[in-house]
């Protein structure tokens, strides 16, 4: 191992102003993406009316609009694996500035593109194509970055690395639903349908190519490079590798996978419609609330973080899991006797949530260096997938005879995740 090497990878040294520079680009990288890939969604109903004939029933339109949004989900797990295969073996670096260019260009063209009524049935079919391509740069952006992130800077650090990381993304859905409501407030419903929808897209395509041209300040990670200079790279294709050598890691990782999305669909995303059909809470209240409760989330991300530094992954994991089922029991069952206590509490369960900045650090270390970017993103994608996916349809199921299913289901699943954290091990990050 050369010096410089041995002198970025030292698991004892400080964080340095390259480490800062490191994850803050990456951070700012996470959010944008997060961000083009999420701002879809808030303008649904613009899209639907635009990409698809006026003489389409409107929840049919609706139907499919949401589908092309879901496409980019679908796609997730296979642009992850393309990705991370190019990842274990050509550089971190180069699939790391790859997935915010085809994050980014995606959204712009998404923002200039023609309409129904201008060029018929190719209108809904390329931005099915664009999609995609949105889908595949986010499945290999997040477990890329962690990768990144956590093989640059010293070892006894990765918790808050991943942390900060982590809470970059979450600032990224805070920011789509801030320049959603803000575009709505500014324009008129007319002006919004007429060009006011393709701001944000424009916007974001600009900002991503921006943190692109940055990203070009940013080295390959010492651990790569290591890999390289021992010509210790993955022999076959790495996948193949964790699949037939690795398939502990690969559960461990999907069952903390679970948890994490199972704490951020039901708690980030369902809780305002929640609040509204279940609690009888207005918009205008239930969305301050779960604004409060998505910026107290980031804040716990590093916090979390900072704590699985010094305590250990495993014992975070668990304390984390544990405080995460007791807020979410006072939240949903206090709501009803107590609804003036909404704000407080919904902002303690955002940052009890912070836990899930912890399970990126766990994961980054279940796998070698070889084959880490692989084992990663196969996991966790595909995770999130099955679980992100099932999890609104198991809960709302459960709504009919249950009031408490969203406790329920968060609750088990910290109990899962508690468990699962048993097993989590320090493996170094060393090649």
């Amino acid at each position: 191992m050369s010096k410089g090497t041995d002198k970025t990878a030292a698991p004892d040294r400080p964080l340095t102003r390259q480490d800062y520079k490191t994850l803050s680009l990456a951070a700012l990288g996470g959010a944008l993406e997060f961000y083009d890939f999420i701002i879809f969604v808030f303008f649904a109903t613009s899209i639907g009316a635009l990409f698809f004939p006026p003489t389409m029933p409107d929840w049919l339109r609706l139907f499919q609009t949401f589908g092309i949004f879901a496409a980019g989900y679908v796609v997730r797990p296979l642009g992850g694996m393309v990705m991370a295969h190019f990842g274990d073996l050509a550089g971190r670096k180069k699939m790391f500035n790859l997935s915010i260019l085809l994050m980014a260009v995606p959204t712009l063209l998404i923002g200039l593109l023609p309409t129904y009524a201008n060029i018929g049935l190719a209108a809904p079919l390329l931005l099915l194509l664009l999609r995609v391509c949105q889908g595949a740069a986010v499945g290999g952006e997040v477990p890329g970055a962690w990768v990144f992130v956590s093989e640059h800077v010293p070892a006894r650090r990765i918790g808050y690395a991943c942390g900060t990381l982590t809470a970059g993304l979450t600032f990224g859905i805070l920011l789509g639903s801030l320049v959603a409501t803000g575009i709505n407030r500014a324009f008129t419903p007319q002006q919004v349908l007429d060009y006011g929808w393709r701001l944000p897209f424009v916007l974001g395509g600009i900002f991503g190519l921006g943190a692109m041209y940055l990203r070009r300040w940013l080295h390959e990670t010492p651990v790569f490079l290591e890999l390289q200079q021992r010509k210790a790279l993955a022999a076959e294709m790495p996948l193949k590798a964790v699949l037939r050598q690795h398939r502990g890691a690969v559960g461990l990782s999907m069952l903390l996978t679970w948890m994490l999305s199972a704490a951020i669909v039901v708690v980030i995303l369902m809780t305002p419609a929640l609040l509204q059909k279940v609690y009888g809470f207005d918009a205008r209240t239930a969305l301050p609330a779960n604004t409060a409760a998505t910026l107290c989330l980031a804040v716990g991300c590093v916090i979390y973080g900072v704590l699985a530094d010094r305590f250990g992954a495993r014992r975070t994991l668990i304390a984390g899991a544990a405080l995460l089922a007791v807020c979410t029991w006072v939240f949903y069952t206090t709501l009803k006797v107590r609804p003036d206590l909404l704000l407080p509490l919904y902002a303690l369960l955002g940052l009890s949530v912070g836990v899930v900045g912890v399970v990126p650090s766990a994961m980054v270390r279940a796998f070698p260096a070889p084959v880490r970017f692989s084992g990663l993103s196969f996991s966790y994608n595909v995770a999130y997938a099955i679980f992100g996916g099932l999890t609104p349809i198991m809960v709302t199921l459960m709504l009919k005879t249950q009031p408490l299913a969203p406790a329920y289901y968060v609750m088990a699943l910290c109990g899962i995740g508690a468990v699962t954290a048993l097993f989590v091990k320090a493996r170094p990050l060393t090649a």
